[in-house]
């Protein structure tokens, strides 16, 4: 029963200080009714873990006692991690970017500041980005598709089939089996590129048919992976995606 309620305490201790928090030894003294040397014992223990995790992969965070704060708090280290000046310019970017809802791109900025900045520095990074975050303009559409984008990437990784209901300029509904190919980002949007499914290119007379077709993400109104895979030469691939990448993008109508 003590190995239990020491085990629970460590692990509240890590969640809260994983979440940011301060913590004193008095605090938690009182509030797991335990004594100082105890608490100590348990971040000593937390410290250890953090070391270890340091030492194993060159980046991470380290647990260190805040004399001005009066607790323990934990501090990100490593190589590996972003300055105060590279994550107030991903920020500059994403919001410059106009290319999410203000609620995605607000809850990747504040994850940015408050997973990855120091957090004597936090209030000055908010400060440099706050006025543009209050005044950011989402996309027309304003629809969340992260979640929807994240499984696109997961079917080209895995070259699966994937199923689509799609809505064109014209507000005509269409359903297509695609094999995806990629994902880009060009003025304010992300798109989709892909072949149809069981078309063969090399019939095509005029070559810019046998490229892959361009969809815009946030026009898909429903999307389903399938189990089907399919199969296209990595040098293909490459060709298909370098076609993109060089010409405009005129997604399909």
């Amino acid at each position: 029963m003590q190995m239990t309620r020491k085990n629970n305490r460590i692990l509240d201790l890590y969640a809260r200080l994983m979440n940011g928090e301060t913590i004193s030894k008095r605090e938690c003294a009182g509030k797991y009714g335990v004594n100082e040397k105890s608490v100590q014992r348990d971040f000593n223990d937390i410290r250890s873990y953090f070391a270890m995790k340091l030492s194993e992969e060159g980046c991470g965070q380290v647990l260190i006692y805040d004399r001005r704060e009066g607790g323990y708090r934990l501090e990100a280290q490593g190589t590996f991690t972003l300055s105060n000046s590279e994550i107030l310019a991903v920020c500059k970017i994403l919001l410059d970017s106009r290319s999410m809802t203000k609620s995605e791109m607000m809850q990747i900025l504040n994850k940015l500041v408050y997973g990855c900045v120091p957090r004597k520095n936090m209030k000055l990074v908010h400060d440099l980005i706050s006025n543009e975050a209050y005044h950011y303009i989402e996309p027309q559409h304003h629809k969340p598709f992260l979640d929807k984008m994240w499984d696109i990437g997961q079917a080209i990784q895995e070259s699966r089939v994937i199923e689509i209901t799609y809505s064109k300029r014209n507000g005509e509904k269409v359903t297509r089996r695609l094999e995806p190919l990629a994902i880009m980002f060009s003025e304010y949007y992300f798109y989709m590129t892909a072949f149809l499914e069981n078309v063969d290119r090399k019939q095509f007379a005029v070559i810019d048919d046998s490229f892959p077709t361009i969809y815009r993400i946030d026009r898909i109104e429903s999307l389903k992976v399938t189990k089907d895979h399919f199969h296209i030469p990595y040098k293909d691939r490459l060709a298909s995606s370098t076609h993109c990448h060089t010409s405009p993008l005129n997604p399909t109508k």
